[in-house]
Protein backbone atom coordinates (compact mmCIF):
# COMPACT_ATOMS: atom_id res chain seq x y z
CA UNK A 1 0.00 0.00 0.00
CA UNK A 2 1.63 3.46 -1.09
CA UNK A 3 1.98 5.66 2.00
CA UNK A 4 2.11 9.51 1.68
CA UNK A 5 3.67 11.28 4.37
CA UNK A 6 3.21 14.74 5.46
CA UNK A 7 4.67 16.98 8.13
CA UNK A 8 2.12 17.73 10.57
CA UNK A 9 3.37 20.26 13.23
CA UNK A 10 1.80 21.33 16.46
CA UNK A 11 2.04 24.98 17.95
CA UNK A 12 2.62 24.73 21.06
CA UNK A 13 3.74 28.53 22.51
CA UNK A 14 3.59 29.15 26.03
CA UNK A 15 5.40 26.22 27.43
CA UNK A 16 4.16 22.40 28.54
CA UNK A 17 0.59 23.56 29.47
CA UNK A 18 -0.33 26.49 27.05
CA UNK A 19 -3.31 24.08 25.20
CA UNK A 20 -4.20 22.85 28.56
CA UNK A 21 -4.55 26.51 30.17
CA UNK A 22 -6.06 27.80 26.63
CA UNK A 23 -9.66 26.55 28.03
CA UNK A 24 -9.26 27.79 31.72
CA UNK A 25 -10.37 31.51 32.59
CA UNK A 26 -13.72 33.18 34.15
CA UNK A 27 -16.91 32.81 32.42
CA UNK A 28 -19.13 35.81 32.25
CA UNK A 29 -22.27 33.90 30.82
CA UNK A 30 -22.83 32.42 34.02
CA UNK A 31 -25.71 32.26 35.77
CA UNK A 32 -26.88 32.10 39.74
CA UNK A 33 -30.44 31.00 41.15
CA UNK A 34 -32.55 33.03 43.61
CA UNK A 35 -34.99 32.28 45.38
CA UNK A 36 -37.55 33.96 44.43
CA UNK A 37 -36.92 32.50 40.52
CA UNK A 38 -35.68 29.06 41.10
CA UNK A 39 -34.37 26.88 38.09
CA UNK A 40 -36.51 23.84 37.53
CA UNK A 41 -34.09 21.04 37.32
CA UNK A 42 -34.77 17.37 35.61
CA UNK A 43 -33.48 14.39 37.34
CA UNK A 44 -31.20 11.67 35.19
CA UNK A 45 -33.06 8.88 34.15
CA UNK A 46 -32.27 5.60 36.06
CA UNK A 47 -30.14 2.99 35.12
CA UNK A 48 -32.27 0.29 33.04
CA UNK A 49 -30.99 -2.62 32.81
CA UNK A 50 -32.39 -6.49 31.28
CA UNK A 51 -30.99 -9.40 30.73
CA UNK A 52 -29.28 -9.30 27.54
CA UNK A 53 -28.77 -12.94 25.72
CA UNK A 54 -25.65 -12.21 23.65
CA UNK A 55 -25.17 -16.14 22.35
CA UNK A 56 -26.72 -19.03 23.08
CA UNK A 57 -25.78 -22.19 20.41
CA UNK A 58 -24.79 -25.79 20.99
CA UNK A 59 -21.39 -24.64 21.55
CA UNK A 60 -21.24 -21.98 24.18
CA UNK A 61 -23.43 -19.19 26.15
CA UNK A 62 -22.78 -15.30 26.49
CA UNK A 63 -25.27 -13.89 28.57
CA UNK A 64 -24.69 -9.81 30.22
CA UNK A 65 -26.51 -9.95 33.74
CA UNK A 66 -26.42 -6.92 34.87
CA UNK A 67 -24.15 -3.41 34.60
CA UNK A 68 -22.38 -1.58 37.72
CA UNK A 69 -21.71 2.35 37.56
CA UNK A 70 -20.11 2.71 40.47
CA UNK A 71 -17.32 -0.10 40.03
CA UNK A 72 -13.93 1.28 40.66
CA UNK A 73 -12.78 0.12 37.77
CA UNK A 74 -15.36 2.06 36.27
CA UNK A 75 -18.53 1.65 34.42
CA UNK A 76 -18.56 -2.80 34.47
CA UNK A 77 -20.91 -5.61 33.20
CA UNK A 78 -21.26 -8.84 34.44
CA UNK A 79 -20.94 -11.43 31.86
CA UNK A 80 -22.06 -14.87 32.64
CA UNK A 81 -19.76 -17.72 30.00
CA UNK A 82 -21.09 -21.04 29.19
CA UNK A 83 -18.85 -23.43 27.16
CA UNK A 84 -20.76 -26.45 26.52
CA UNK A 85 -18.25 -28.62 24.54
CA UNK A 86 -17.45 -31.63 26.50
CA UNK A 87 -13.56 -31.68 25.27
CA UNK A 88 -12.29 -28.11 23.87
CA UNK A 89 -11.11 -24.83 26.18
CA UNK A 90 -12.71 -22.01 24.36
CA UNK A 91 -11.61 -18.40 24.75
CA UNK A 92 -14.13 -15.69 25.05
CA UNK A 93 -12.87 -11.78 23.88
CA UNK A 94 -14.44 -8.62 23.29
CA UNK A 95 -12.80 -7.81 19.76
CA UNK A 96 -14.32 -4.78 19.61
CA UNK A 97 -16.29 -2.00 21.78
CA UNK A 98 -17.30 1.89 21.66
CA UNK A 99 -19.36 3.86 24.15
CA UNK A 100 -21.33 6.34 22.51
CA UNK A 101 -20.18 5.71 19.26
CA UNK A 102 -16.37 6.44 21.41
CA UNK A 103 -14.29 3.70 20.43
CA UNK A 104 -12.98 1.76 23.81
CA UNK A 105 -10.76 -1.39 24.53
CA UNK A 106 -11.92 -3.00 27.44
CA UNK A 107 -9.37 -5.95 27.36
CA UNK A 108 -11.72 -8.69 27.93
CA UNK A 109 -10.26 -11.90 27.02
CA UNK A 110 -11.18 -15.16 29.09
CA UNK A 111 -10.53 -18.71 28.93
CA UNK A 112 -13.60 -21.46 30.04
CA UNK A 113 -12.53 -25.23 30.38
CA UNK A 114 -14.69 -27.98 28.42
CA UNK A 115 -18.00 -28.36 30.36
CA UNK A 116 -17.34 -25.09 32.88
CA UNK A 117 -19.14 -21.71 33.22
CA UNK A 118 -17.75 -18.76 34.68
CA UNK A 119 -18.79 -15.41 36.23
CA UNK A 120 -16.68 -12.43 34.50
CA UNK A 121 -16.61 -8.36 34.68
CA UNK A 122 -15.66 -6.16 31.42
CA UNK A 123 -14.66 -2.71 32.56
CA UNK A 124 -14.64 0.34 30.68
CA UNK A 125 -12.16 2.67 32.63
CA UNK A 126 -10.69 4.71 29.60
CA UNK A 127 -9.46 7.76 31.10
CA UNK A 128 -11.03 9.39 27.89
CA UNK A 129 -14.53 8.83 28.54
CA UNK A 130 -13.92 10.41 32.12
CA UNK A 131 -12.10 13.37 31.75
CA UNK A 132 -14.39 14.68 28.93
CA UNK A 133 -17.73 13.02 31.17
CA UNK A 134 -19.35 10.73 28.94
CA UNK A 135 -22.47 9.02 30.34
CA UNK A 136 -22.69 5.49 29.35
CA UNK A 137 -25.64 5.43 26.93
CA UNK A 138 -25.02 3.06 24.35
CA UNK A 139 -22.62 0.28 25.09
CA UNK A 140 -21.72 -1.73 21.48
CA UNK A 141 -19.60 -4.84 21.45
CA UNK A 142 -18.42 -7.56 19.46
CA UNK A 143 -17.83 -10.71 21.10
CA UNK A 144 -15.37 -13.62 19.81
CA UNK A 145 -15.39 -17.60 20.67
CA UNK A 146 -12.96 -19.83 19.63
CA UNK A 147 -11.14 -23.00 20.69
CA UNK A 148 -7.69 -21.60 22.80
CA UNK A 149 -6.09 -24.62 21.57
CA UNK A 150 -5.75 -23.63 18.05
CA UNK A 151 -4.52 -20.17 17.74
CA UNK A 152 -2.58 -20.72 14.61
CA UNK A 153 -5.94 -21.86 12.43
CA UNK A 154 -8.68 -21.16 15.07
CA UNK A 155 -12.31 -22.09 14.51
CA UNK A 156 -14.62 -19.83 15.70
CA UNK A 157 -18.04 -20.85 17.46
CA UNK A 158 -19.64 -17.64 17.70
CA UNK A 159 -19.19 -13.92 16.72
CA UNK A 160 -21.84 -11.82 17.57
CA UNK A 161 -22.26 -7.80 18.13
CA UNK A 162 -25.10 -6.38 20.69
CA UNK A 163 -25.61 -3.33 22.17
CA UNK A 164 -26.63 -2.53 25.85
CA UNK A 165 -28.27 0.95 26.68
CA UNK A 166 -28.71 1.54 30.70
CA UNK A 167 -30.48 4.29 30.33
CA UNK A 168 -32.95 2.45 28.01
CA UNK A 169 -32.73 2.48 24.23
CA UNK A 170 -35.28 5.48 23.96
CA UNK A 171 -31.92 7.57 25.73
CA UNK A 172 -29.04 6.38 23.67
CA UNK A 173 -26.95 9.04 21.97
CA UNK A 174 -23.48 9.00 20.15
CA UNK A 175 -20.88 11.33 21.14
CA UNK A 176 -20.18 14.78 19.34
CA UNK A 177 -17.50 16.70 20.15
CA UNK A 178 -17.61 20.78 19.37
CA UNK A 179 -14.71 22.18 18.05
CA UNK A 180 -12.54 24.44 20.70
CA UNK A 181 -10.32 27.51 20.24
CA UNK A 182 -7.47 25.40 21.56
CA UNK A 183 -7.66 22.55 19.27
CA UNK A 184 -5.05 21.69 17.65
CA UNK A 185 -5.28 19.77 14.19
CA UNK A 186 -2.63 17.46 13.31
CA UNK A 187 -3.76 15.88 10.35
CA UNK A 188 -7.71 16.18 8.42
CA UNK A 189 -8.51 14.51 4.75
CA UNK A 190 -11.06 12.26 3.09
CA UNK A 191 -9.87 9.21 6.03
CA UNK A 192 -9.29 10.78 8.83
CA UNK A 193 -8.17 13.05 11.69
CA UNK A 194 -6.49 14.01 14.64
CA UNK A 195 -6.40 16.68 16.58
CA UNK A 196 -4.66 17.55 20.27
CA UNK A 197 -7.11 18.51 22.45
CA UNK A 198 -5.04 18.76 25.41
CA UNK A 199 -1.57 18.49 27.64
CA UNK A 200 -0.72 17.45 30.71
CA UNK A 201 2.08 17.47 32.37
CA UNK A 202 2.52 14.50 35.53
CA UNK A 203 6.16 13.36 37.31
CA UNK A 204 5.16 10.12 36.70
CA UNK A 205 3.84 9.65 32.59
CA UNK A 206 5.57 12.58 32.15
CA UNK A 207 4.55 15.26 29.03
CA UNK A 208 1.26 13.93 27.50
CA UNK A 209 -0.66 14.98 24.25
CA UNK A 210 -4.33 14.33 25.01
CA UNK A 211 -5.47 13.56 21.11
CA UNK A 212 -9.37 13.02 19.68
CA UNK A 213 -8.83 10.65 16.41
CA UNK A 214 -12.02 10.00 13.99
CA UNK A 215 -11.76 7.54 11.22
CA UNK A 216 -13.92 9.07 8.37
CA UNK A 217 -13.27 5.67 6.27
CA UNK A 218 -15.16 2.01 6.13
CA UNK A 219 -11.98 0.25 6.96
CA UNK A 220 -9.81 0.47 10.09
CA UNK A 221 -7.51 2.84 10.53
CA UNK A 222 -4.47 2.89 12.21
CA UNK A 223 -2.90 5.71 13.56
CA UNK A 224 1.20 6.46 14.33
CA UNK A 225 3.87 8.53 14.36
CA UNK A 226 7.52 8.38 13.46
CA UNK A 227 10.87 11.16 13.83
CA UNK A 228 9.57 12.63 16.18
CA UNK A 229 11.41 15.58 17.79
CA UNK A 230 10.78 17.26 20.90
CA UNK A 231 12.66 20.99 20.63
CA UNK A 232 15.12 19.26 18.10
CA UNK A 233 15.50 16.11 20.17
CA UNK A 234 14.80 12.77 18.72
CA UNK A 235 12.32 11.29 21.62
CA UNK A 236 9.67 8.14 20.78
CA UNK A 237 6.90 8.32 22.55
CA UNK A 238 6.16 4.42 21.52
CA UNK A 239 2.51 5.75 20.13
CA UNK A 240 0.03 4.23 18.56
CA UNK A 241 -4.02 3.70 17.95
CA UNK A 242 -6.33 1.84 15.86
CA UNK A 243 -9.77 3.28 15.43
CA UNK A 244 -12.34 1.14 13.70
CA UNK A 245 -14.29 2.18 10.72
CA UNK A 246 -16.41 5.06 11.23
CA UNK A 247 -15.55 5.25 14.92
CA UNK A 248 -13.72 7.67 16.85
CA UNK A 249 -11.48 7.89 19.98
CA UNK A 250 -9.61 9.32 22.81
CA UNK A 251 -5.88 8.50 23.23
CA UNK A 252 -3.03 9.90 24.95
CA UNK A 253 0.46 10.08 23.68
CA UNK A 254 3.37 10.18 26.31
CA UNK A 255 6.54 11.34 26.57
CA UNK A 256 8.50 9.85 29.36
CA UNK A 257 9.99 12.11 32.19
CA UNK A 258 13.45 10.18 31.66
CA UNK A 259 13.40 11.29 28.33
CA UNK A 260 12.84 15.02 28.60
CA UNK A 261 15.27 14.89 31.74
CA UNK A 262 18.24 13.55 29.63
CA UNK A 263 17.98 15.97 27.03
CA UNK A 264 17.56 18.59 29.26
CA UNK A 265 14.29 19.76 28.38
CA UNK A 266 12.42 21.86 30.29
CA UNK A 267 9.73 23.67 28.36
CA UNK A 268 8.76 23.00 25.04
CA UNK A 269 9.42 25.56 22.54
CA UNK A 270 6.85 27.12 19.61
CA UNK A 271 6.89 24.38 16.61
CA UNK A 272 9.36 22.67 19.18
CA UNK A 273 8.28 19.16 18.45
CA UNK A 274 7.18 17.63 14.21
CA UNK A 275 5.52 14.64 13.28
CA UNK A 276 6.82 13.12 10.48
Amino acid sequence: MKKTKKLLSVLLSGGLIAILLAGCGSSSGSSTQSASNPVETTSAPEVKFEEVTVVDNDECAIKITDIDADNMWGDTLKVYLENKNDEKTYMYSVVSASVNGIEVDPLFANKVAAGKKANKEINFMDDGLKKNGIEFTDIAMTFRVYDSNELADYEEVARETVHVYPLGEENATLFVREEQASDQVLIDNEKCKATVIGTENDSILGYTLNLYLENKSDSSVMFYVEDVSVNGYMIDPFWARSVSAGNVAFSDMSFSTSAFEENNIETVEANGYSIL
